[in-house]
């Protein structure tokens, strides 16, 4: 409060003048008043003043003026002045409340500012009431739903809505009301034209000064063009990813169904990259009631692994379709790894050969994880196998065992991506696929039921695996029926002894419908072995239901060879004979030397 006489000296102050103009009170009484307005300002505050005298009332001074107080320390602030005229006996006195307005000034400019911000943002921004009525429309609303501020001022917001959003509308609102901040929910909105668009709008609520809810904001984002872009982008994913999964099935290849052998596979691609990984496995038929079975995984993922993948694959079946034995195919593709002469390309694999007839497998694993044998009311073990190294070390001598194992028992192979996962540990994840396997084979489950089991509880997360899952379910296959064998030396006597004792098995088995036939290729098989290999010589005949199968093994590693004998030779027509009499036939070599064997459909 500052009270001056009519020529403008300053006759009483209070003491917040005092603190607002920086002056003490005996520096101001007595001086004029312009001493606290700044000097562009005096003029103006002259007339101003003088201009009151002539028309004293209560009134604000300099009304719609901009106006600024002067403190000592020379700094201006803006400031509001209310005049009061004061009849006295010593004449007119005029009483001015001074107010400093810097923080409304402030605000002020900040609200401006921001409204400026609202009104030339790209996004459309949109106020409204509680109940949804648009209180404020931006011109960015107007460009993106083509109605102009005064059509929608007032009106509900459902209008900007497709009809069957109804009720999305009054959740958002509800939501609102409860003082909830919707952020980035995305949906479709309708235009003036009918026209839709893909949106994404973030919602808040507004409050009055005590807090209440009392209205809400909107920013509302066309985001067609990224919908568009991403439902392209999606499509070409799924392009990319079906040329990947059947080049990876390509690469696999199928395995055949071999008769009497039960199996179940299942193979999930990575749901994360290219989708092509360097998993594999194999089914081979090598005759006489045997069975290779193949799994492998190459490090890695991508179009490198699944093309070393298919290489090694297709190397694997020619190599096992030679008979040849765990351990030594396994030194072969050691040598394939290496000529491959892809850096730092490790790749583990592991071989089995299961021989119906004498209940036994074979393996050879080159640092594969370990085969789980599943047998019916005893539960699920690992298979002993030595540890040898992963194809590609180079220089090492792999070893081989053999088992024993029960008819009606199940192998589980499987590849690193069924346990080994994320934030678990190996071991662990080990445990419980063999704790899931015992529980399933109690009794004798069904394959197919058994594998969708194990990867359901070993992966519950179908879509979140980043590593090619492989699990191969096989059921050993039932014993022969029958089955008798007889060592015979390598003098030719032998070959008619044999026969004999074939002729006498056959008989006994009922199966004298192929005697002739069986006799025939015996004979030639052992001819062969007498006068070409070293004694003693093995013979072993077995029949199941279907097939005879007859096999002649001798102590001499060299395969025989199948030739076209000339007119006047008199020898080289025996494997012509075989070859084409039996349904199936071949040699494999052994630690003792080899087996030439024969099999025919009864």
């Amino acid at each position: 409060m500052i009270i001056v006489d009519d020529t403008g000296t300053i006759r009483l102050v209070n003491a917040q003048t005092e603190a607002l103009f920086g002056y003490g009170r005996e520096e101001l009484l007595g001086r004029t008043v312009d001493l606290l307005v700044p000097d562009r300002f005096r003029t103006h505050h002259s007339l101003h003043r003088s201009g009151y005298a002539e028309n004293r009332q209560v009134r604000p001074m300099g009304a719609g003026l901009e106006l600024h107080g002067l403190r000592k320390d020379g700094t201006e602030f803006p400031v509001e002045i209310s005049l009061s005229p004061l009849e006295t006996a010593d004449g007119l006195l005029v009483s001015a409340a001074v107010r400093d307005v810097s923080d409304r000034k402030a605000a002020e400019e900040r609200i401006n500012e921001l409204a400026a911000l609202v009104e030339s943002s790209q996004d459309a921004i949109l106020a409204k009431t509680l109940d949804g009525h648009i209180t404020y429309w931006n011109a960015a609303a107007q460009r993106l739903y083509g109605y102009s501020r005064a059509q929608v001022m007032g009106r509900h917001v459902s209008l900007l809505a497709p009809p069957d959003h109804g009720p999305e509308i009054d959740l958002l609102m509800d939501r609102l009301r409860n003082g909830e901040r919707v952020e980035h929910f995305e949906t479709l909105r309708v235009t003036r034209h009918g026209d839709l668009l893909d949106v994404d709008i973030t919602l808040w609520p507004t409050r009055s000064p005590d807090g209440e809810v009392i209205g809400a904001c909107a920013i509302v984002r066309d985001i067609s063009d990224r919908k568009r872009a991403e439902a392209e982008l999606t499509v070409l994913y799924e392009q990319q990813r079906h040329i990947a999964l059947t080049l990876q099935r390509s690469l696999m290849g199928t395995p055949p169904a071999i008769p009497g052998l039960t199996t179940a596979s299942r193979y999930r691609p990575a749901t994360q990259g290219a989708g092509v990984g360097g998993d594999w496995f194999d089914l081979v038929p090598l005759g006489a009631g045997r069975v290779g079975i193949l799994i492998g995984d190459v490090m890695g993922r991508g179009l490198e692994a699944a093309a070393v993948m298919g290489q090694l694959r297709s190397a694997a079946h020619a190599l096992a379709k030679t008979g040849m034995q765990p351990r030594q195919l396994m030194q072969a593709l050691d040598a394939a790894v290496t000529d491959l002469d892809v850096p730092d390309q490790l790749v583990t694999c592991c071989y089995l050969v299961i021989a119906a007839d004498a209940g036994a497998v074979t393996i050879c694993s080159a640092g594969h994880l370990p085969t789980l044998v599943a047998t019916p009311g005893e539960g699920a073990r690992a298979l002993p196998a030595p540890v040898n190294a992963p194809l590609g070390v180079g220089d090492v001598l792999y070893q081989q065992c053999s088992a024993v194992i029960p008819p009606g028992a199940t192998l589980v192979l499987y590849t690193d991506g069924l346990i080994e996962t994320p934030g678990s540990d190996i071991e662990d994840q080990l445990s419980q696929l063999t704790s899931t396997l015992s529980d399933l084979f109690t009794t004798a489950p069904d394959l197919e039921a058994a594998a969708d089991h194990v990867l359901t509880t070993l992966l519950p997360d179908a879509d979140g695996h980043n590593d090619d899952v492989t699990l191969l379910l096989t059921r050993l296959p039932d014993a022969p029926l029958a089955a008798v064998a007889l060592d015979l030396p390598a003098v030719p006597d032998s070959v008619p002894e044999g026969r004999a004792f074939l002729s006498k098995a056959l008989t006994s088995w009922g199966c004298t419908t192929r005697d002739d036939d069986a006799r025939l290729l015996l004979s030639e098989v052992l001819t062969n072995a007498v006068q070409h290999a070293q004694g003693p010589i093995g013979l072993h005949v077995c029949r199941t239901a279907l097939d005879l199968t007859v096999e002649v093994g001798d102590h001499s590693p060299q395969l025989p060879q199948p030739r076209f004998a000339a007119e006047d030779d008199e020898s080289g027509r025996g494997l012509i004979l075989v070859r084409a009499l039996a349904d199936d036939w071949g040699v494999r070599p052994t630690d003792d030397g080899k087996t030439t064997w024969f099999t025919l459909h009864l």
